[in-house]
């Protein structure tokens, strides 16, 4: 059993979970550690080329 909100209401829900005890991630969940990776990605990319241009090459030509 998991309390929280899911598609905008908040009530007590039945979770499958694998037999180790780890719980499902609905779709809401997959697509929101999908968007906070892809966020950390662009990120980096940025940090990486903003390092690149600090030691004179331009990334944008590699």
């Amino acid at each position: 059993m998991w309390e929280g909100k899911f598609e905008d209401r908040q009530d007590t829900w039945l979770r499958w979970c694998y037999q180790d005890g780890n719980v499902l991630s609905t779709g809401d969940e997959r697509a929101e550690q999908e968007r906070q990776r892809a966020e950390q990605a662009e990120q980096r990319t940025q940090l990486l080329a903003d390092r690149l241009r600090a030691m004179g090459v331009d990334p944008d030509a590699l």
